[in-house]
């Protein structure tokens, strides 16, 4: 079975209720129901977290094993070399995802601090941006 896990960072617990005009008004946990159910090959993991070096420890303990990860660093996008250095050590193809479309928001949110780590960026979808970022991991695994 295919492994895929889906992290997301700061804030992105409160997809649902934050700023629905620009995040959209479900919850991260209903879009993952959809995913799960869209791709039944897959067995899925699901992290969030608010802190940056948690997120550098799951991707660490995922990094080796699973075939991708699907990860929206949320604002650490824009200020985490940890992350980007962290994303260089796992042998693991990463996709970056946003769901806002980073190229119409403020300055700052227009650089990627983990870009250049990751095999692609996917960004301005709304939730069907974790789609197309697992689509892309199925397509790099293939």
């Amino acid at each position: 079975m295919i492994k895929i896990a889906i992290i997301n960072g700061p804030n992105l617990n409160l997809l649902g209720n934050r700023e629905p005009d620009i995040y959209g008004d479900q919850t991260f946990e209903q879009y993952f129901e959809f995913l799960k159910l869209k791709y039944p090959e897959v067995e899925f993991v699901y992290y969030q977290s608010n802190h940056e070096g948690s997120l550098i420890d799951k991707i660490q303990e995922l990094g080796f094993d699973y075939d991708g990860i699907v990860l929206n660093a949320g604002g650490y996008t824009h200020t985490s070399i940890a992350l980007g250095d962290c994303i260089k050590a796992v042998t693991t193809p990463v996709i970056e995802v946003h769901i806002s479309d980073l190229k119409k928001r403020e300055d700052f949110r227009q650089i990627s601090m983990i870009k250049q780590a990751c095999k692609d960026t996917i960004a301005g979808y709304g939730m069907d941006s974790y789609r197309r970022g697992v689509d892309a991991i199925l397509e790099l695994i293939a």
